[in-house]
């Protein structure tokens, strides 16, 4: 069996979906015997894990399984490999940078919390 990389891609759709286009791009591990099977199951994945449900606004916001874009073999796990890289543009470098140490602190203090929970 071998590793992959997949990435899956749903449409976000609030209400009538009279909003700015949304997408979640999920990257999922999958385990398979070839690229075919690989694709098949990251397929199923996404169709499975469609989903609808009520905001606080009572409106509905509907998660549409689009296609699977990417898939990458992993030919070996190795301490440090690049599983993937997007390139960010944005007019505002200083808050793109605010936005990533925000993100880190984040993980930071959710670990530290995590640990103390084991004790």
């Amino acid at each position: 069996m071998n590793w992959f990389l997949a990435k899956i891609v749903y449409r976000i759709v609030c209400g009538e979906g009279d909003h700015t286009a949304q997408f979640d791009e999920q990257l999922r591990l999958i385990q398979a015997a070839d690229e075919n099977e690989a694709f098949d199951k990251a397929k199923a994945i996404g169709e499975q894990e469609q989903e609808m449900f009520l905001n606080q606004q009572q409106k509905l916001v509907t998660w549409q399984f689009v296609n699977v874009c990417e898939l990458y073999k992993i030919s070996a796990l190795i301490d440090g490999a690049e599983l993937y890289s997007r390139i960010q543009e944005t007019d505002n470098a200083g808050l793109y940078m605010e936005l990533v140490h925000k993100k880190a602190a984040h993980i930071k203090a959710n670990n530290t919390h995590k640990y103390l929970q084991l004790f």
